[in-house]
């Protein structure tokens, strides 16, 4: 995975995403760069795999986004 062009562009924003998740007590067992994504030598960065999650946390997730 590491050759591809966008890969610590991507890489970056999975942790970042992850930290600011983790401050609100938010886990996303999926969240992950999604491997499809190195398939081939694209000019755009990686996709990011946010994944599935369970109500509460989907409802904890809402919370922090302020959608209420």
């Amino acid at each position: 995975m590491s050759d591809h062009p966008h890969d610590h562009e991507a890489t970056q924003a999975l942790e970042n995403l992850r930290s600011a998740l983790s401050v609100h007590g938010i886990t996303l067992p999926s969240l992950d760069l999604h491997l499809l994504s190195y398939a081939g030598r694209y000019a755009s960065p990686p996709l990011i795999a946010l994944g599935n999650c369970n109500p509460a946390t989907a409802q904890r997730l809402a919370d922090a986004l302020g959608t209420r």
